[in-house]
């Protein structure tokens, strides 16, 4: 059995970066421990090929959701990441930081040093932004931010055109001083392949011998003896094995797994534990609950012009894009499909955006788990367009199904069951059809195929974003910050209530979903959160 100082569960957003900088001190013994395997596999390390991943068991966990009986009772499939990166090595690589009022939201409810100006700092320090550093962006952190607007289809430009016809803003930094607008996205790329955290902040430090890394090793239970954490037990090619840790145990599983495991070591719901006969250690009644996620509609659009279609989806088009992209690391494959977007408000009186907006010159379904859409689009030119919510007040949960850590959790994500969701749901497809409608966009748009033109009410739009509705893969919040033990999990230091050296660091920790994806905020946690444990460190030494 081996002593550690301490113990990061998880190797993806926020993992990697406190496995980086907790053993940037050689004095501290830090073990890093992953339920799946390597991230040096092409479909990852090339940009599109999370078409591929997205359906990949060996990368991806790969759960379906209980249905949402506001969402035409229908479950929803979550790829989430079994893999170093974890999420960060299968997402869609849109990076956007979310809107600094989210962060100002944050410390208001109880959150000290969690404000847009405390995060901030750790925002421009994990970056390295193509176009260099200014007040708001870092030029020299490990993670790589790419600009890539010259590569992008040209029916981006008449998006961005028909935005600002209707009155939306352009912005050429969506991470900058503001937010809100219209844009070309920026992505975690660099010279044309996937910047993970695995690759930003592990890779380049795989020699430091203070650092192990535990590979395809299923973490099952924290061991806490006298309300205090002192290590892991986890299961490796059929063996059970115990780890220690002198100073803490960091959860950064994520927004599945970080509640499963503290429900599965006893931290939870009396209520939850009792009925799956696992042993209190503490009653923790927020644990899984607080469930929030983005979702997604999209209206799909004929072209009059060539799109992505037509470049991926002929056999010969996917050869000569593939010879392409391993020759030069250019073209399509490159790329993120979500190329142009932006945030925008659908009343003047909201202080924030409401909606995110998204145009991809390519059409597919995502509604399946068995069908590899993204790799093979509709057999015709055509676009979607497409929005999802910035700040859902619908809430799920996150529950042990039974006592056995390889059976996935009961997740509820009870979309649709605050009717501001549909409300703003259904301002956002309004928005749509006005921006097909304007000059910029007349000339290359088609006919509308999905939901069509005998969509045209209130009530049968309303339906059809309950048919369609999608998560954008962004769950957050099941082991919640703030101030108050009984309906919160951690405080703002991220300690676990009621149990001493056990932290979570990751996206469950975050009291409101920020608006937009959260790949950037879940590593700006992970940096945050090494500050706090190493200051920690400090004050006992």
């Amino acid at each position: 059995m081996k002593d550690y100082d301490y113990i990061i569960v998880g190797a993806g957003s926020a993992g990697s970066v406190l496995a980086n900088r907790l053993s940037e001190d050689p004095a501290n013994k830090v073990l890093l421990i992953e339920a799946g395997g390597s991230d040096r596999r092409f479909f990852i390390q090339m940009p599109i090929g999370y078409g591929v991943t997205y359906h990949q068991k060996t990368v991806n966990w790969m759960y379906m959701t209980e249905p949402s009986p506001d969402a035409d009772n229908k479950p929803s499939y979550w790829p989430r990441g079994k893999v170093m990166g974890g999420s960060s090595s299968i997402n869609a690589m849109v990076y956007v930081r979310g809107n600094p009022k989210d962060f100002d939201e944050w410390s208001e409810a109880g959150n000290p040093g969690w404000s847009y100006k405390e995060v901030l700092p750790y925002f421009k320090k994990m970056e390295s932004w193509q176009n260099g550093a200014d007040n708001f962006r870092g030029g020299d952190g490990p993670l790589k931010v790419s600009e890539v607007s010259k590569q992008l289809h040209p029916l981006c430009d008449n998006f961005l055109s028909a935005a600002q016809e209707i009155g939306m803003k352009l912005n050429p930094d969506m991470n900058g001083e503001k937010q809100e607008g219209v844009g070309n996205y920026q992505i975690t790329t660099h010279k044309g392949q996937r910047m993970s955290s695995s690759r930003a902040y592990l890779w380049p430090i795989k020699h430091r011998s203070n650092l192990t890394v535990l590979k395809k090793a299923l973490v099952t239970k924290v061991l806490i003896k006298d309300k205090k954490a002192y290590g892991v037990k986890y299961l490796k090619s059929g063996k059970t094995h115990e780890l220690l840790a002198s100073r803490e145990v960091i959860l950064s599983a994520g927004s599945i797994n970080s509640p499963q495991l503290l429900q599965l070591s006893g931290v939870g719901p009396k209520k939850i534990l009792e009925q799956v006969s696992v042993p209190l250690v503490h009653d923790s009644p927020a644990v899984g609950e607080n469930l929030q996620d983005h979702l997604g509609v999209s209206y799909f659009y004929k072209s009059k012009v060539p799109t992505l279609n037509d470049e991926l989806r002929p056999v010969l088009g996917k050869i000569y894009q593939g010879l392409r992209y391993i020759f030069s690391r250019r073209g399509p494959l490159s790329l993120s499909v979500n190329q142009s977007g932006g945030f925008i408000r659908t009343s003047d009186n909201l202080k924030k955006p409401n909606i995110q907006l998204y145009f991809s010159p390519v059409s597919y379904s995502l509604e399946s788990p068995d069908k590899r859409a993204m790799m093979s689009p509709d057999p015709f030119s055509a676009m979607l367009l497409g929005i999802s919510n910035c700040s859902p007040r619908s809430r799920g949960s996150v529950h042990l199904r039974s006592c056995d850590p390889s059976s996935p959790p009961i997740i509820k994500p009870n979309y649709l069951s605050n009717e501001s969701d549909v409300k703003d749901l259904l301002e956002g497809v309004k928005i749509l059809r006005k921006l097909v409608k304007t000059q910029s966009f007349r000339p290359v748009i088609g006919e509308e195929f999905r939901p069509g033109p005998q969509c045209q009410t209130d009530e049968q739009m309303i339906q059809h974003i309950k048919d369609t509705v999608w998560t954008v893969f962004h769950p957050s919040s099941t082991c919640r910050m703030g101030p108050d033990s009984k309906s919160n999990v951690v405080d703002s230091n991220l300690k676990v209530y009621g149990i001493e050296s056990l932290r979570v660091a990751d996206a469950s920790i975050f009291p409101s979903l920020v608006c937009g994806n959260i790949n950037a905020a879940t590593i700006m946690v992970g940096e945050k959160a090494s500050d706090l444990i190493l200051k920690d460190q400090k004050r006992k030494e």
